[in-house]
């Protein structure tokens, strides 16, 4: 998953045999969808741009997601949109040309796919990336064999994506997990803290990957109808029932920019959004600040 992953479980009789469990499905999930390996489903349906693919239940289903919130998201959520890569190299302090950044936007577009049970059309000139739900996705389903092993307590723990099992117990009782949100400008400090009983809290910010020109920052979040990077926000945090879900969320937000606050209000999630003057804006209970 390229970043630091962990499980936060209870020591409980198999537990290792568990987490062992646990791993092998995070890694499956990596190894069939991963841009980065030829041999992926990705990679295959990538190569076959153009042609009719047939896929399985699961890819079908990780597509249909995708499909509503791209059409939930006003296109904003889109996961062709990772072609844009090509043209930003995050390393060095360099804008892209403007013609090759234009000659990519008409390749982008996911209402371009047709999409059915167990097929799959896109363009020739199209490219899919997950990485904007695979993560998300893997950590929902390695919480998903805990639970159904009968373990309700603990954290699954992706880069940062997470998927809380359950309440830690104490001897008073169930007590939320206090949970850090990374500060956007100092990355081994939290800025604040969410208590959070169970379900999905994802990050998505401007300090994973950018560089910084003439007093801007331009991070990796980039807008699909545009191919710029947004700038509204420097990080949004959302609760949800999944990680996927969290996860989507805040990758919204953060593309609707100034619009994103209603918006979250809409979903009725619970958040945290801080702008890049480091000014948090809670849309959640009970936020705790170092």
């Amino acid at each position: 998953m390229a970043s630091p992953c962990c499980f936060h479980l209870p020591d409980l009789p198999g537990i290792h045999n568990l987490a062992q469990q646990m791993e092998e499905e995070v890694r499956r999930i990596e190894q069939k969808y991963s841009r980065y390996r030829h041999d992926s489903v990705l990679s295959r349906l990538n190569a076959h741009a153009g042609q009719t693919s047939v896929i399985d239940a699961e890819t079908a289903w990780l597509l249909n997601y995708a499909k509503v919130c791209f059409e939930q998201s006003d296109g904003l959520f889109d996961i062709s949109s990772g072609i844009l890569r090509s043209v930003w190299n995050f390393r060095t302090p360099t804008l892209p040309d403007n013609t090759d950044l234009q000659r990519l936007l008409p390749r982008i577009g996911l209402g371009r796919l047709t999409l059915n049970a167990n097929e799959l059309w896109m363009p020739a000139d199209m490219e899919l990336d997950f990485g904007g739900i695979g993560k998300e996705y893997a950590a929902d389903c390695a919480a998903a064999i805990a639970r159904n092993a009968g373990v309700h307590q603990g954290i699954v723990d992706l880069g940062g994506d997470l998927h809380i099992l359950g309440p830690k117990i104490t001897t008073q009782g169930e007590e939320p997990w206090l949970l850090g949100v990374r500060h956007p400008r100092k990355p081994q400090q939290a800025i604040a803290q969410l208590p959070v009983y169970r379900g999905g809290m994802a990050t998505s910010g401007d300090y994973e990957r950018y560089f910084e020109l003439d007093g801007r920052r331009y991070c990796h979040l980039l807008n699909p109808q545009s191919g710029w990077p947004v700038s509204h926000w420097a990080s949004v945090t959302v609760l949800a029932p999944s990680c996927l879900l969290a996860g989507t969320l805040s990758s919204i937000a953060m593309l609707r920019e100034a619009a994103a606050v209603d918006w979250l209000k809409e979903q009725d999630v619970h958040a945290l959004l801080i702008d890049p003057a480091l000014q948090l804006l809670p849309l959640t209970p009970d936020i705790q600040q170092p």
